[in-house]
């Protein structure tokens, strides 16, 4: 594992940098979990061996540090990414978002276009009625949800994992993940309204579904807007571990 160093902040952002050619594609986690832990069986797969991979724990999750400094904000997560981008001097990326990390994908396309060529959205929040799990611990103070919220939030990952193996690393994602952190990252979601930033781009898009997930309603807006849709089977939202495969063919599709 890697690690950038951010002055300001003092702190390291970390992220595996695994060889290949172009385009790069660049991994980011959802809400709670790590890229760090979602990502490797995906980039692994023999569809998407050749293509050079950045695997990016955000700050405050995974392995990378813990700033209080920080806002956590959708707005500082993609700048981040972007500092790091601009530090291993990668231009025209592809953006592979999942849930949260989606969301930060977008902001970081639409204010650093330079870096971007592609993204692969996989669910990602797109208008503050996506939230769920974000609004819940939103509407918690942070200083209520760092001294009990969070707990209860891995309580309950720890019975989703009981009944679905596939979510087994959750509840360690999120012991790893900054409590602080989740807190401001999800207020940052539950504000934000991302449908029309997506439409606006340039660059090609794909929204991929989990297959459970479907009938949604944002199936129509997307079609209207000119955003293909991909589907995962076998899956829903956490299509990253309940289906890899499934995920990693569904971006090795939007790759040359």
């Amino acid at each position: 594992m890697r690690a950038l160093h951010l002055p300001d902040l003092d702190a390291y952002l970390r992220y595996h940098d695994l060889a290949g050619r172009e385009p790069v594609c660049v991994y980011l986690h959802g809400l709670g979990l790590a890229s760090s832990a979602d990502f490797p069986a995906i980039v692994r797969h023999p569809r998407l061996v050749p293509y050079r991979a950045l695997l990016v724990d955000l700050l405050g999750f995974g392995f990378s540090d813990r700033p209080d400094a920080f806002s956590y904000a959708l707005e500082a997560h993609a700048a981040t990414v972007a500092r790091l981008l601009d530090h291993l001097a990668l231009r025209e990326c592809r953006l592979v978002g999942h849930s949260f990390g989606g969301s930060v994908a977008i902001v970081l396309a639409v204010t650093r276009p330079d870096l971007v060529a592609g993204l692969v959205l996989a669910e990602p929040n797109l208008e503050p009625d996506d939230a769920t799990l974000s609004r819940a611990i939103a509407d918690q103070t942070e200083e209520g949800y760092v001294a009990t919220g969070h707990a209860a939030v891995i309580a309950q990952a720890e019975a989703w994992a009981a009944e679905n193996p596939a979510w087994a690393d959750y509840p360690a994602t999120l012991r790893a993940t900054d409590p602080g952190a989740m807190h401001r990252s999800a207020a940052g979601l539950v504000a934000a309204s991302l449908g029309a930033a997506l439409f606006g781009l340039a660059v090609p898009r794909t929204y991929v579904f989990g297959a459970q997930t479907l009938p949604h309603p944002h199936e129509e807006l997307l079609r209207a807007g000119g955003v293909p849709i991909a589907v995962v089977p076998d899956a829903g939202h956490g299509m990253v571990s309940e289906n890899p495969d499934g995920v990693a063919l569904a971006v090795a599709e939007t790759l040359p």
